[in-house]
């Protein structure tokens, strides 16, 4: 009988303890998973699809350099978009509102403006004037937000194909979702909610 106890205590010690990942990090780790990513918050699972975010240097309309290792340890909405395109017009409202609410909460929206024939002064005063709020990007030397789309397609193993395209892009820096078309403010809000 005593020996039945004594192997019940220890299997109830052994069954509660936890390991140290366990106390430290809710983040699901999958196998495409590098074990020594940086945890910043705890983040949902990956999806199957997710990728990291290829590294990029972008300057905006000022001529500040932003590159995507400065925004790992935010969520980050990846906007390709133009001032030409009318459902990009038609989305900045939204994401003005998201990044009123949710700027302080560590959400970054982030514009990669594809120019046709517009100059960067024009792409700065169209932005002024609709008082876009997040960070728009383009060109440093000519042709860095065009590789900038080509390695996502890389990355992704899909082509974007229409404007607005955005990605959602969790704390660690893993592409986990795409949108192709303009979105409202309450349904970006309820896909980025889990990241926050």
């Amino acid at each position: 009988m005593n020996r039945i106890l004594l192997v019940l205590v220890l299997v109830g010690f052994v069954g509660c303890g936890s390991s140290e990942n366990e106390k430290t990090s809710n983040v699901q780790v999958n196998e495409s998973t590098p074990t020594n990513v940086k945890k910043y918050h705890p983040q949902p699972q990956l999806p199957s699809n997710a990728v990291l975010a290829p590294d990029f240097t972008l300057a905006t309309t000022s001529g500040e350099l932003v590159s995507m290792s400065d925004l790992k340890g935010k969520v980050v909405l990846l906007n390709f978009w133009g001032p030409w395109c009318g459902p990009c017009r038609a989305e900045i409202p939204h994401h003005n509102e998201l990044h009123d609410k949710y700027n302080k909460d560590g959400l970054e929206i982030v514009g990669i403006t594809i120019r046709q024939s517009e100059s960067i002064e024009y792409v700065k005063q169209f932005a002024e004037e609709w008082k876009m709020e997040n960070k728009v990007l383009v060109d440093v030397n000519g042709f860095e937000t065009f590789k900038l789309q080509r390695d996502i397609n890389q990355a992704t193993k899909e082509q974007i194909v229409g404007y607005p395209t955005t990605f959602l892009i969790d704390r660690n820096g893993y592409i986990v979702k795409r949108y192709l078309g303009p979105r409202s403010e309450s349904f970006l809000y309820n896909e980025i909610k889990p990241y926050l």
